[in-house]
């Protein structure tokens, strides 16, 4: 069926109107100025810390103004394009501003999500804990395939990873693992994905080919910043210090450089092993714990505040995704509906139709919520 050019370009341009006015282009403006002020401040480096929060507002408030503008020149180009194409009859052209209408499609889809992610703690960096749950042996392999998912969708779009812990299981697979993506937004974009997860397949541990269900649990908090404040009295922590280990319970230190760290009112456990060192693990662990706390922190206000408004629909159950490898093949999300047919491809990272579905139903709730 031949492309549509006037509609998809005017759905475009329409998109691009809530997005320019959800993002506010003038406030946008007036805050890269603000902040440009303050990056030309002589004394801005003698508090590097304030520094970097400062120099990182400003360039994602840039990067947002340009990817804006940006994308408003490649509709205009491609529109350009196609007028060119459909005066001269020719093909060629037409068929080089149909992939590149397809790809302008994508990024202002891309784009039109971001907007929707204006949480308080969206913008942060992101860390990922799995752990395997009910199913033996095969929830340890799921909680690795999950994580394999991860650090891959992480790959596809060049995002920094780091891994601080691993836990593995003593046939196959991981107990837990802990990890960081380090770019902007990955908390909003991967916030939609805790929850449990349910892998549905014929056992590669069962000798009798039966099949087996099996769960993991994906928690994602996002990462503190020197200006939240969150103190801890030494006195509310406890810490243990350990050999790290490898897969089947084989050591791979010789010294106690591996960190468990608890706290002591909460009963919040976080472990590290990840570095070179037992202050880099003390560091992380503690970066870790405070990310945990700030987000119980702020979960107990939103708590108070469901409360005082009366009874509110629960936004997420106990199980948000089933992967499904026999008697049939698809990956479902059962509080949107997402599915596709290739689950192979989801356990390579391609998970970003899940991640769009999830966000933009999370904030189709919490509008029904708030009527």
């Amino acid at each position: 069926m031949a492309t549509d050019f006037a509609q998809a370009i005017k759905d475009l341009r329409s998109t691009m109107s809530s997005v320019r006015e959800v993002t506010d282009l003038d406030a946008l403006g007036a805050r890269i100025a603000d902040l440009e002020a303050k990056a030309g401040a002589p004394n801005l480096w003698d508090d590097p810390d304030a520094a970097q929060v400062v120099t990182s507002a400003l360039s994602r408030a840039i990067t947002e103004r340009d990817r804006i503008l940006e994308m408003d020149g490649r509709i205009e180009e491609v529109e350009v394009l196609v007028e060119l194409g459909q005066e001269e009859g020719d093909e060629a052209t037409l068929a080089e501003a149909e992939l590149e209408l397809t790809a302008i499609q994508a990024a202002v889809s891309e784009l039109e999500v971001r907007t929707l992610l204006a949480g308080e703690y969206d913008e942060r960096h992101a860390v990922v804990s799995i752990r395997s749950g009910a199913g033996g042996v095969d929830a340890a392999d799921f909680a690795e395939m999950l994580l394999r998912m991860y650090l891959r969708w992480a790959e596809r779009h060049g995002f920094p990873t780091k891994v601080l812990d691993t836990s593995y299981a003593e046939e196959a697979g991981l107990k837990s693992a802990t990890f960081e993506v380090n770019v902007p937004y990955a908390y909003g974009n991967l916030s939609v994905e805790g929850g449990t997860h349910r892998l549905v397949r014929i056992s590669p541990f069962d000798n009798q080919g039966r099949r087996q269900t099996s769960f993991a649990a994906v928690e994602v908090i996002p990462l503190i910043e020197s200006t939240d404040h969150i103190e801890i009295p030494d006195n509310e922590i406890k810490v243990d210090v350990f050999r790290s280990s490898g897969p089947g319970g084989q050591s791979v230190n010789t010294t106690d450089s591996a960190v468990r760290m608890t706290h002591i009112p909460t009963g919040i456990v976080v472990s590290m092993q990840d570095e070179k060192s037992q202050i880099q693990n003390r560091a992380a662990a503690m970066r870790v714990l405070q990310s945990r706390l700030l987000l119980q922190r702020k979960a107990e206000e939103a708590a108070t505040r469901k409360d005082l408004a009366g009874d509110v629909k629960a936004s997420w159950g106990e199980q948000m995704r089933s992967y499904v490898l026999q008697p049939y093949q698809m990956v479902k999300d059962l509080r949107t509906g997402y599915e596709v047919g290739n689950p192979q491809s989801v356990f390579d990272g391609d998970i970003d139709g899940f991640i769009e579905a999830a966000i933009r139903w999370r904030r189709s709730e919490a509008g029904t919520s708030a009527r």
